[in-house]
């Protein structure tokens, strides 16, 4: 990352600190032990973290499902989204113990399709456009596949419905869809994808919210993408109160559905190593919270690193033996580019289609996460979807 960026980073999250240390001085006496525990991913791996984040796409929606913020508009605001009244962030406690999740089968989710939304920026983009040359090629090999549905706004509101309707449209065709929760507070570290809920009571109540909108049936959930291996804007207390807000997102949500697996953020190969990582979910406690971990959400390492990373990761991590991971494919057919090249790079391509059947032990699944097509804020709009680099992708 160049040395302009980091400056900007480092001043930004001394004020961020300074400003929360008065609030911070009556609870740390609380969370100072699992402080030092959970401040166990560091700041040190600057191209790595850049390279992982994940944009707020659009996910393909069916009105009235939820709009990820437009890739004109800023990410949701904190403040207009904040219910009344807000509990401190630094006291997101629940009230009660939350109760133990039901008896869960090891093996992974059943290997039916994997749910393609009949709604995206892509399907768009093809039906509008029915005489552009690249149409075919972009057809068949981006919008005819499955990918996950991004829920990026703090709506309490509306995210049980909005959950739902997606839920339900898979199991009608007996598919399994790919979910992802996208609303930590603090996302991003203030960056492009700044946004989320005001603080962790406000967000495990969202958590709560989505969870009823699961159903019955298999499902996927990546848990907040970029919320472990890029947390080092927040001081320990703070990476700690995160860190336990989403051990029980992982609870509330494989309670609510049994059939729902749910994969923590594992960052990716080129990033943290394993046993750094693994150090930190297991202070996100997702061995028992969990199904596995996430990798490559957004970037570009080949699978065959990524699935030696994940390995790794999981054997540093210990648990249940049927922990699993699963690896975004959608940009890694040509592996990572030059370091530091992380927003829309040149030369890349599609990865392995999406699949439950990825014939790997500890790899349930190759998904396409991060939709291809959307920028990451380069060659147009974050999010934003772009034939010129979706053709790229596909013929890459």
């Amino acid at each position: 990352m160049p040395g302009t960026r980091v400056r900007r980073r480092t001043a930004h999250r001394e004020r961020r600190r300074a400003a929360r240390r008065n609030a911070l001085l009556a609870v740390v006496s609380a969370v100072v032990a699992i402080g030092a525990t959970a401040g166990l991913i560091h700041a040190g791996h600057q191209d790595g973290r850049d390279s992982a984040r994940p944009e707020p796409t659009p996910p393909p929606v069916l009105q009235p499902l939820p709009a990820v913020p437009a890739p004109t508009a800023p990410a949701p605001s904190a403040s207009s989204a904040r219910p009344a009244p807000a509990p401190s962030r630094t006291t997101a406690r629940p009230s009660a113990a939350p109760k133990p999740p039901p008896a869960r089968s090891t093996a992974p989710a059943p290997r039916s399709s994997l749910f393609r939304h009949p709604r995206s920026q892509v399907l768009d983009w093809v039906r509008a456009n029915p005489d552009d040359p690249r149409r075919p090629v972009i057809e068949s090999r981006i919008a005819a596949q499955p990918a996950a549905v991004w829920f990026a706004a703090h709506n309490p509101g509306e995210i049980a419905g909005q959950v739902r309707e997606v839920t339900r449209g898979a199991a009608a065709g007996g598919r399994i869809p790919v979910l992802v929760p996208y609303a930590i507070p603090d996302r991003d570290c203030g960056g492009a994808s700044q946004g989320g809920a005001p603080d962790l009571a406000a967000y495990d109540a969202w958590i709560g919210k989505f969870a009823q909108g699961l159903g019955s049936g298999a499902a996927i959930v990546i848990l907040e993408p970029d919320a472990i291996a890029l947390s080092d804007c927040l001081t320990a207390p703070e990476r700690a109160a995160r860190f336990a807000s989403l051990a029980r997102a992982g609870r509330t949500l494989r309670t609510a559905n049994p059939q729902a697996r749910v994969y923590f953020d594992g960052g990716h190969s080129g990033w943290h190593t394993p046993a750094e990582q693994a150090a930190a979910l297991r202070a996100a406690k997702a061995a028992t919270s969990g199904d596995g971990i996430f990798t490559n959400v957004s970037n570009f390492h080949r699978t065959a690193d990524e699935t030696a990373y994940a390995r790794r990761v999981l054997a540093a991590l210990g648990g249940p033996g049927g922990l699993g991971a699963v690896i975004d494919t959608s940009r890694n057919g040509n592996g990572a580019p030059a370091a530091g090249q992380w927003c829309d790079p040149a030369g890349r391509a599609l990865g392995r289609t999406p699949t439950t059947r990825t014939g790997e032990a500890r790899i349930d699944a190759y998904l396409w996460v991060k939709l291809p097509g959307e920028s990451d804020g380069c060659s147009a709009a974050a999010g934003s979807f772009t034939p010129e680099y979706a053709y790229s992708l596909a013929t890459g």
